[in-house]
């Protein structure tokens, strides 16, 4: 599912059938080329869903089983979410260093939050290509072809 279609839905919490948030980004963690969690919209700064917690990313909500799971970021979240590690609209260049456009969407795997391609304006790239990201670009490896 494109991030782009999820961006703004609601988090529900299935025990109460409440919302609990509003899906405002993702944190990827590109050692896993995944998305790690969901950073949400709610009255406190900083709260998160880990992907983990989750039980569902559907086309009109995701689902969590109790609002208790929507939590500050520890430290490991912490260390991959932020304005330098945003990815969308973000440079991307190979490890070559050829500039290939800018990320314009993310295609995840609902159900694993695997990242299985990055959109670009002209083309996609899979997201096992997905090599790191930081402040100035997303990194990708660099497509041989045989």
């Amino acid at each position: 599912m494109l991030f782009s279609v999820a961006k703004g839905h609601k988090v529900v919490s299935t025990d109460t059938a409440e919302q609990v948030g509003k899906i405002k980004d993702v944190v990827v963690d590109p050692a896993t080329h995944s998305v790690v969690a969901l950073l949400l919209k709610k009255a406190d700064n900083g709260s998160i869903l880990k992907w983990s917690d989750l039980t569902g990313f559907g086309s009109d909500a995701a689902t969590v089983t109790s609002a208790a799971l929507v939590v500050e970021a520890d430290d490991q979240v912490d260390a991959l979410r932020g304005k330098d590690h945003e990815v969308l609209g973000k440079r991307v260049l190979d490890t070559r260093g050829d500039d290939l456009g800018t990320v314009k969407d993310l295609d995840i795997d609902p159900t694993t939050g695997a990242i299985t391609s990055i959109v670009l304006e002209r083309r996609s790239v899979p997201g096992p290509m997905l090599v790191g990201v930081g402040s100035y670009a997303v990194v990708v490896a660099h497509a041989t072809t045989s």
